[in-house]
């Protein structure tokens, strides 16, 4: 399945010089635990880092670091790991166990920020495929027993 058809395309994207507080209200407003991190929130919007609502109290409360002064930016882990919309799920799934990731950007053809894929997006699309299966597997057995004949004529 394509990342295009399961990511999250309602991505919030900031300015790396964006302060905590502002971050927190911004992630309130939105109803998201998550920003995409950008150069230019308004024109080219290529991914430079994934912020996170447990980043803000880890990093910056955990720390006693101020919230109204401390930049993103001085939060971003680099590099970012981003994915391409026309990518299949079991690739981005494989590149997020291998840099330990929960959430990847996802970008068009022009490398612009246009969804982001979580952890819980995947886990839906698994669940989803599991679902599936067992209402085959099912439906298999109900149509083998409609059938299937008596081994004594009747």
């Amino acid at each position: 399945m394509l990342l295009k058809e399961v990511c999250t395309l309602d991505v919030v994207c900031c300015g790396v010089d964006m302060r905590v507080t502002a971050a927190a209200q911004l992630m309130r407003t939105h109803h998201v635990g998550d920003l995409v991190l950008v150069q230019d929130p308004e024109e080219e919007r290529v991914p430079l880092g994934v912020i996170t609502d447990r980043d803000l109290v880890v990093e910056v409360l955990g720390n006693g670091r101020d919230p109204a002064t401390t930049a993103l930016g001085s939060l971003m882990h680099r590099p970012v790991v981003i994915a391409n919309e026309k990518e299949d799920t079991a690739v981005v799934l494989e590149r997020m166990r291998t840099h330990g990731v929960r959430r990847v950007p996802v970008v068009d053809a022009h490398g612009a920020a246009v969804g982001i894929i979580t952890l819980n997006d995947l886990l839906k699309v698994l669940v989803d495929e599991a679902a599936a299966l067992v209402e085959i597997m099912s439906r298999g057995q109900d149509r083998e027993r409609r059938t299937r004949r008596s081994p004594l004529g009747g």
